[in-house]
């Protein structure tokens, strides 16, 4: 039976609202921050045999050796559906051609007075990407994650994933590592692979950067080791907020609810909308659709939980509310949606009118679909060939230009009480 709560805003109910919701996404659970630190010590100090004694203990068995033969790899496409793999391929050539427009140049300029600036653009040496490959195994984040990576010209990419009751990788998995391109693969999952791809094993290589979904353990893995290593973001739970008129249709915003609330019970689903008749009728959608979706106990206590719909007065209200919320994924469900584009400063990913739902950005369309949560949206950016590499700044001065500048150098150091800085600048005179 769906229960979820209907608010009509009056400037308190829906503040309360947007309360609640952030709340869940920050707390912290203490007794698996201290069961992560713990396995994340283990594996710093005893490496592949603390990573062996680990799987054995969550997964059962641990494989006799952790590297996925490169042979395996490439076979995958082979193993696995046809038209799945011709699905993936297409995939990955549209997030190829989105992710290709965001690379950055290299680039130095040489002033009037013989000095040269610039700034080096270089991919990270090695990155790892984790892949859960359990329950919830999603090819697509594979091609989400190594594409940006290639295109920003990482050297080498290690992915991680966990093995399957069989004791082994999920061949979905696989095959959209082959398509990606992905350098090594490891069959291993939980924090002891955060673990080992931050700290590196006798086995496992240690990487500059993890990035990747996971469980609460993955997640609390990569905020503890954040500084260690670098991380994508600290992900919470996933959320969708749709903004509608009297123009949407309840049974696409019903449906729409669903995809994002299937994902996790902790999961988020918002409807703000002009038109209480577009509310009840998505309520009615609601319960229609329910019955024939596989995940729909999941989709049930997410909703009882976690959704609500909330009727305002004004359109530009809803679009303000949604701006403070900084969802993951909006949704503009409203006529012209592309007059309001100009309006949103903060979400994730933003899917304009009625034939651009959410599911279009998780699998298919280009744009990449690892975003902020929890309210993050409002200073962190989705993943991007931004997120995989490192700029470096450089500097040539001439004699004669550094005499030129030495002065105002000279005067700034002293103010900070730095002689010796200023000092430097004084013998080179």
């Amino acid at each position: 039976m769906i229960k979820i709560t209907l608010t009509y805003a009056d400037g308190i109910s829906e503040k309360k609202l947007l309360e609640d919701l952030k709340a869940r996404s920050g707390s912290v659970n203490k007794t698996v921050t201290e069961t992560v630190s713990r396995i994340l010590e283990d594996v710093r100090v005893s490496g592949d045999d603390a990573v062996r004694e680990y799987t054995v203990k969550f997964d059962g068995k641990a494989p006799e050796n952790f590297e996925i033969d490169k042979k395996d790899i490439e076979n995958a496409v082979n193993v696995c559906d046809g038209e799945f793999v011709a699905s993936l391929k297409r995939a990955a050539e549209n997030i190829r051609d989105f992710h290709q427009r965001q690379v950055q140049q290299s680039r130095f300029n040489t002033l009037e007075n013989g000095s040269i600036l610039g700034q080096r653009i270089r991919g990270l040496e090695r990155v790892g990407v984790y892949v859960p490959g359990g329950t919830a195994a999603y090819p697509s984040s594979v091609l989400m994650n190594i594409i940006p990576a290639k295109i920003a010209g990482v050297k080498e990419i290690i992915m991680v994933t966990p093995p399957m009751k069989d004791g082994r990788a999920n061949p979905d998995i696989l095959a959209a590592a082959a398509v990606a391109g992905v350098d090594r693969v490891f069959l291993v999952g939980g924090a002891q692979a955060v673990a080992a791809l931050a700290y590196g094993t006798q086995t496992i290589p240690r990487v500059d950067k993890i990035v990747g979904p996971g469980n609460i353990y993955v997640a609390t893995a990569k905020k503890l080791l954040f500084g260690t290593v670098d991380i994508d973001m600290v992900a919470g739970p996933s959320e969708i907020l749709i903004v509608a008129d009297n123009s949407a249709k309840p049974a696409f915003v019903a449906a729409d609810f669903m995809s994002q609330a299937e994902h996790d019970v902790l999961a988020s689903s918002i409807l703000l909308t002009t038109s209480e008749v577009l509310a009840k009728a998505t309520v009615e959608e609601l319960k229609k659709q329910l019955p024939t979706l596989s995940r729909k106990d999941i989709i049930e206590k997410s909703l009882k939980d976690y959704g609500a719909i909330v009727v305002f007065k004004e359109l530009s209200e809803a679009i303000d509310y949604a701006n403070q919320f900084a969802p993951e994924h909006l949704e503009l469900c409203v006529e012209n949606p592309m007059e309001y584009l100009g309006a949103v400063d903060n979400a994730g990913s933003v899917f304009l009118g009625n034939y651009s739902p959410e599911a279009l950005g998780d699998y298919f369309a280009g744009p990449n679909h690892v975003l902020p949560t929890g309210g993050t949206a409002r200073f962190f950016s989705p993943l991007s060939v931004d997120s995989f590499i490192k700029k470096m700044s450089f500097i040539y001065y001439t004699q004669e230009s550094l005499d030129k500048a030495s002065d105002d150098i000279i005067r700034l150091a002293n103010a900070e009480q730095l002689t010796a800085h200023a000092n430097s600048i004084k013998v080179r005179r």
